[in-house]
């Protein structure tokens, strides 16, 4: 069965975005771009929420257009090729996603886990994360610590959500100002 990564960026206090929606504290130095870049090599689905969609979808179609710097240069093409699910009960239609499910996400998303092929990458956000969290259909989490304290925003995960039990996996330092922390479900190991 296919698993699902959660990769996904958080300040120190525990924050996916700022007051506001704002994400600009969050980025990438060589050592996590490389990071992300095997996350990506192991999965050959995208999953997005819709949020987290329409900041994607307005950035990678055209980014290593438009920058110079290596990661851009990869992961655009890479974004452009993989298959990208969006799910959201408001979003019709899209150029750049392959597939836009609404209604009931939880058995969409166990659905498609058990089809072959390789790993499903959900990247960034918590919305959509929370419900897959809480359905006990997110495998693995990867969660980027940046060395910010936002002091409020949207979290990591959401309140009310069910105790979950969480194994440690690695933890790395990356380009000497983040630490990426990586998590499988205890129960499920």
């Amino acid at each position: 069965m296919r698993k699902i990564i959660h990769w996904v960026h958080t300040s120190v206090d525990g924050f996916v975005s700022g007051p506001g929606g704002a994400f600009d504290w969050a980025s990438l130095g060589p050592e996590l771009a490389d990071y992300s870049e095997a996350l990506l090599e192991r999965a050959d689905t995208l999953l997005y929420g819709r949020v987290v969609w329409e900041m994607m979808a307005a950035h990678w179609p055209e980014a290593d257009k438009r920058s110079s710097d290596e990661h851009s240069r990869k992961f655009a093409p890479a974004w452009r090729s993989m298959p990208k699910i969006v799910f959201s009960n408001t979003l019709e239609k899209d150029e750049w996603a392959d597939r836009i499910i609404g209604g009931d996400i939880a058995a969409a998303v166990r659905e498609i886990k058990a089809q072959p092929g390789r790993d499903l990458l959900l990247t960034g956000g918590s919305g959509l994360a929370a419900s897959l969290t809480e359905h006990g259909l997110i495998d693995e989490y990867h969660i980027a610590v940046h060395p910010v304290v936002l002091g409020g925003g949207t979290p990591l995960f959401a309140r009310g959500i069910a105790r979950i039990p969480l194994r440690l996996v690695a933890t790395r330092g990356c380009d000497g100002v983040r630490a990426v922390q990586h998590y499988e479900r205890a129960d499920q190991s």
